[in-house]
């Protein structure tokens, strides 16, 4: 895959902080989706826990089969704007959650069988009034890919999915399929072991069953991703259990799709040169303190790579707003635009206003006619309105 080139994009066009999607390369991922669907015959939805963004969702809506969510709100954001199937799961509905879902979604996947036989009889009823009712439950096959323990649904102790012992067989009148979901980011080799290890311990039940979701974390438009053998593997499953596949890969719609544009707002010097900027690691970009990682600057290096380094935080009160040290080869200047890159997929729905802090804008460019349309701003309202 290609990464678009931002450096084509006029900064002085943006308000600043801002997210900025380009339409051009959502759509080359969205093709290499569907492209996988078409070639393994299964069912590919789009997760929006980790690209939600709505602006899209026609576009989505023509590659993909549908979305999941991982709750009420996301699940009827799926249905309103994107068409399609609509998946839901969550570590745990509430009645009111149900009462809602089973008004459109599609299928609802349970996280354990107290949950599912809590609802059952309610699911049943009005499976009858909507046939396209699917039920199912998340299992748990105990097999770890992840590094990260706060991303891995396979940690000792997790929350998330049914063990086997844990799994009551007879609370299975109902459900027709299972879910697992392991990875993150990752490639095709976790994927295989990790069906191997299903099946080792859930081939039983898959006889019973009529559709299987393998999940997200599929780096599925990454570069180096082994699509012939996720085709392979997919098809070789369908045969093997006459089940019908699902996926959810989340990152892969918006990889190498977008940028958060900033500007440096002041410049100190604590033992080393700071540069405050008008983003914030804590507010716009969670991720770079729970994983963490260090998200690459149009460029910029490692610290001391050139001769000027600086450690960029944000303008929180949080001691920890700290993004990261990088060197430049020219001094950094006020009111200079710096560009995070490859920051679409989970960015933009885990921001905050936490201090008050104005959350980034939202702007969709074309990376073929150069068209910019800033599609969404936030200010003081957004901030007082979740609050009371």
């Amino acid at each position: 895959m290609q990464f678009t080139d931002f450096s084509k994009l006029d900064l002085s066009r943006l308000p600043s902080p801002c997210f900025v999607v380009d339409e051009v390369a959502v759509e080359r991922n969205l093709r290499i989706l569907s492209e996988v669907a078409e070639a393994s015959g299964a069912k590919v939805l789009g997760a929006l826990k980790a690209f939600s963004m709505w602006s899209l969702g026609d576009l989505t809506g023509k590659y993909l089969s549908g979305t999941c969510a991982s709750g009420l709100h996301e699940a009827r954001l799926g249905y309103e704007e994107y068409g399609g199937e609509v998946h839901a799961f969550a570590a745990a509905f509430s009645q009111a959650d149900i009462d809602e879902l089973l008004t459109f979604a599609h299928h609802i996947v349970f996280n354990s069988c107290g949950q599912w036989l809590r609802f059952r009889e309610q699911c049943l009823a009005a499976r009858e009034k909507r046939p396209e009712l699917h039920f199912g439950l998340r299992i748990n096959p105990e097999h770890s890919e992840g590094t990260v323990p706060i991303y891995d649904p396979c940690s000792p102790g997790s929350r998330l999915g049914i063990p086997l012992s844990q799994l009551d067989e007879a609370a299975l009148e109902g459900i027709t399929g299972l879910h697992f979901h392991t990875l993150c980011e990752q490639g095709f080799d976790p994927l295989a072991r990790t069906v191997a290890a299903v099946e080792d311990k859930f081939g039983h039940l898959l006889p019973k069953m009529q559709w299987i979701n393998f999940g997200g974390g599929h780096h599925i438009t990454a570069d180096g991703y082994d699509i012939n053998g996720l085709v392979d593997l997919v098809q070789a499953f369908k045969q093997r259990h006459d089940v019908e596949v699902y996926m959810e890969p989340g990152e892969a719609m918006a990889i190498g799709t977008g940028i958060l544009s900033c500007e440096v707002l002041d410049i100190t010097w604590n033992q080393l040169n700071q540069a405050i900027l008008d983003t914030s690691a804590t507010c716009h970009m969670p991720d770079t303190l729970e994983m963490p990682y260090r998200p690459d600057i149009t460029g910029a290096g490692e610290a001391d790579e050139f001769e000027h380094t600086y450690r960029l935080g944000g303008l929180t009160c949080l001691a920890g707003d700290v993004i990261g040290d990088y060197s430049f080869p020219e001094p950094l200047k006020i009111g200079q635009r710096l560009v995070f890159e490859d920051m679409s997929h989970y960015t933009m729905v885990k921001t905050t206003t936490f201090n008050g802090t104005k959350l980034p804008a939202i702007a969709i460019w074309n990376s073929e006619t150069d068209a910019l349309r800033v599609v969404k701003q936030f200010g003081y309202q957004d901030f007082k309105h979740r609050l009371s």
